[in-house]
């Protein structure tokens, strides 16, 4: 009886943490996903020699986190890391 309630509750603590380290890896991801999409596009004005002012630098910033395709990486990756 309490040897199965110990289990349990180790189980129970050992998924908590997984949750914690796969939200962490998750969140690791898109802001990796992000900085490539960064910098491909920021090369991309250097290369062309385009003058760009901070606040267009911080809009394109913003516009390319929402569009980095992290959402749609993500929920593909998370199936084989979640614990069934």
């Amino acid at each position: 009886q309490q040897w199965m309630r110990s289990v349990i509750r180790r189980l129970n603590h050992y998924k908590a943490e997984h949750h914690k380290i796969l939200k962490e890896a998750t969140t690791l991801l898109e802001l990796a996903l992000w900085k490539s999409n960064l910098d491909d596009s920021e090369g991309g004005l250097e290369r062309e020699g385009v003058r760009t002012t901070r606040g267009s630098r911080k809009r394109a910033r913003k516009e390319i986190r929402v569009t980095s395709g992290a959402s749609i990486v993500i929920k593909n990756v998370l199936p084989f890391l979640a614990l069934k």
